[in-house]
């Protein structure tokens, strides 16, 4: 038997909205969430603004407890776990632990509380020797990204195989093409998958600011990521999270589970050719996309909706744009393109699975997202990028793609159930 993994529970936390709800609302409004951090004191950075997630860990069941053994990356993960588990009706008691699975991403783990443990033990940087008396019991969690996806499995009662994917800004859709080989390969029957990034800190904004990636227009946060625009000069960062409960479609079928899409194909190229730069010509994304598509048996012709990595960098604008017209061809002019990345920012390795999540409700809600702040397209980027409103439009085939620092490149095709 052929097997086939259908997505059945979504849960996210992203800059602006606490939920899936929320997020949707947020999307089909084309509202934007970025602001000046109010974190820690950015003046002393060149960008100065993020995606924050106003998240409560109390007001989704973590303890204070819990709170101070993991990390916020986990758990957002934790909490975005939660609500797809709710969301798709699965009852763990009622599935073999062996056979549920965990795949998580993220790009930089557990750095926000690896930096400030830091700050304890150097007393502030004074100290170049650290001392190590003032350290935290759970300093060993943040050093070890896969403890984010430990957590995840004792959030879901998982105790089948648990993965932490980290692939720089690819790793949510590499979780999630992850999870879904368990599923195909036989050793899972559901897979709790997704992506989780809280890289809001000196030391990310930092390293951000040294090769000058993000956006410097901080007097104006709230509209600083425009990708597709004329005037783009940088992403804006971002944290957030979300979880795909991804299950074998005759275990869903056989449990009556709402099934939100398939999970068709995926696919993950890397450049070998620098450690942040990209081709013009669209190459390394083109044959990630093509991988993808003939993983998922469909035509170019059938994608409906492309949901673009748009970071807002004048090269990664130009290099997908090269892709999507290398891949689908002449369809490439006819089918809507957008970047979320406009409303919520690029939160890394969480972005992924995030976009998915947005994918998933476009086909289900017949809408798409919008490009927010493209007011001046730039004419070198000639396709269709849905500027400022959300637009009515049937989705039964999406494509979502991601670049990543590094030379990753990854595609992940969904299509609704029996669409061929």
């Amino acid at each position: 038997m052929t097997r086939r993994v259908v997505i059945t529970g979504l849960g996210s936390v992203v800059p602006g909205a606490d939920d899936t709800a929320q997020f949707w609302k947020l999307l089909t409004a084309g509202a934007t969430a970025t602001r000046r951090i109010t974190r820690f004191d950015p003046s002393p950075f060149r960008s100065q603004m993020a995606g924050e997630c106003d998240f409560d860990p109390a007001a989704h069941g973590i303890s204070a407890r819990a709170e101070r053994r993991m990390d916020r990356a986990a758990q957002l993960a934790v909490a975005t776990t939660r609500e797809a588990l709710r969301d798709s009706g699965l009852e763990p008691d009622a599935v073999d632990p062996g056979r549920i699975g965990v795949s998580v991403g993220s790009a930089v783990g557990a750095t926000t509380s690896l930096e400030d443990e830091y700050l304890v033990l150097s007393d502030t940087g004074r100290l170049w020797e650290l001392q190590s008396e003032y350290a935290t019991p759970h300093l060993y969690n943040y050093l070890v990204p896969s403890s984010i996806a430990a957590e995840v499995a004792w959030a879901a009662g998982a105790e089948g195989p648990a993965a932490l994917v980290s692939s720089g800004c690819t790793s949510g859709l590499d979780a999630i093409g992850y999870g879904r080989d368990l599923i195909l390969d036989g050793a899972a029957d559901v897979v709790v998958a997704g992506g989780a990034d809280a890289p809001i800190s000196p030391l990310a904004v930092a390293c951000f600011d040294a090769i000058k990636a993000t956006s410097p227009r901080n007097d104006d946060p709230e509209h600083a990521s425009r990708p597709f625009d004329a005037t783009r000069n940088g992403f804006v960062v971002a944290e957030g999270a979300a979880t795909l409960v991804l299950e074998e479609y005759e275990h869903a079928s056989a449990r009556g589970a709402t099934i939100y899409a398939e999970v068709r194909g995926h696919a993950s190229r890397c450049n070998a050719y620098h450690m942040t730069g990209l081709r013009p010509d669209g190459i390394e994304m083109s044959l990630a996309i093509d991988a993808a598509l003939a993983e998922s048996r469909l035509d170019p012709s059938t994608v409906d909706y492309v949901n673009a990595h748009g970071s807002g960098t004048k090269q990664n604008d130009r290099h997908e744009t090269a892709a999507f017209k290398r891949s689908l061809g002449q369809h490439a002019y006819a089918t809507p393109v957008s970047s979320i990345k406009s409303m919520i920012g690029h939160s890394l390795g969480a972005i992924g699975a995030i976009e998915l999540v947005a994918c998933v409700l476009a086909m289900a809600n017949s809408v798409v997202p919008p490009t927010a702040n493209l007011h001046d397209p730039d004419p070198e980027l000639d396709l269709d990028y849905v500027p400022l409103e959300a637009r009515p439009a049937r989705v039964d085939v999406a494509l979502s793609v991601g670049s990543g620092f590094g030379g990753f490149q990854s595609a992940v095709v969904l299509a609704k159930e029996g669409v061929s």
